[in-house]
């Protein structure tokens, strides 16, 4: 199965709360790359890289474990320069 990349965003309940450690561990767990990081209008920003069935399923994880009420998934190009997921600043 080809990796892909999503790019998403999710708001509501999301900054301080342990989102951006939550989803360093979920995405490593299902062996993802990337990043996870605050936005400057309140939302979190992640670049999730890795098959669609673990990005479908880290996406799942973190919906459930924050009930994140808006998130804006989109189609992003694959870049092969993320070997590890981080949190970025």
């Amino acid at each position: 199965m080809a990796d892909i990349a999503k790019h998403i965003f999710f708001s509501g309940r999301v900054q301080g709360v342990g989102f951006r450690f939550t989803a360093l561990n979920v995405a490593r767990r299902y062996g993802l790359t990337g990043f996870v990081r605050n936005t400057t209008d309140g939302k979190v920003e992640l670049l999730l890289q890795g098959t669609e069935d673990d990005i479908n399923d880290c996406i799942e994880d973190l919906q459930q474990t924050f009930s994140a009420r808006d998130i804006e998934i989109q189609q992003a190009p694959f870049d092969s320069s993320y070997e590890n997921f981080d949190i970025t600043f």
